[in-house]
C-alpha cells in the first residue's frame, strides 16, 4: 500500500511541469522588448498631450509591429510566469535610451530622488 501511495505522489509531482503552456503565437523576447519600448514612449506622449487617446496609441504600436492584442497579452502572461519579463523590460529600457538619449538623465534623476527603494525580487 505504501508503494502505491508513493507512486501516485511521484506521478503527481512530475505531471505538474509548467504553470502555463507556451502560447501558439508567442512573440519573441526581442520583439516584445521593442513593443514595450514603443508603448513606453507612447505612454509619455499621452502624458504630454493629455487630450489624446492612449488606446489608439497602443493599437498603433501593435499594428506597427504586426502583432494582435491577444498574442501580446498571452505572450506577456507567459513571460511573467516564466520569470523572463525583468530581462525583457531591461532590454526595452536600453531601446528607449537609444531612441532618446535625454531619457538617461531623466532616469538617473528619478533613481537619485527615489533613494533606497526596495528591489521587488522573489
Amino acid at each position: 500500500m505504501k508503494k502505491l501511495v508513493f507512486i501516485f505522489v511521484m506521478l503527481g509531482m512530475f505531471s505538474c511541469g509548467d504553470y502555463i503552456d507556451k502560447p501558439k503565437n508567442l512573440i519573441e523576447s526581442e520583439v516584445m522588448a521593442e513593443i514595450l519600448a514603443d508603448l513606453t514612449i507612447t505612454d509619455q506622449a499621452v502624458v504630454i498631450y493629455q487630450n489624446k487617446n492612449l488606446e489608439a496609441g497602443t493599437r498603433f504600436v501593435l499594428k506597427t509591429h504586426k502583432v494582435k492584442s491577444e498574442d501580446f497579452v498571452n505572450s506577456f502572461q507567459y513571460y511573467v510566469i516564466k520569470d523572463k519579463m525583468k530581462d525583457i523590460a531591461e532590454d526595452a529600457q536600453k531601446i528607449v535610451l537609444k531612441k532618446d538619449p535625454k531619457a538617461e538623465k531623466y532616469v538617473q534623476d528619478k533613481l537619485k530622488n527615489a533613494g533606497n527603494t526596495p528591489v521587488l525580487d522573489k
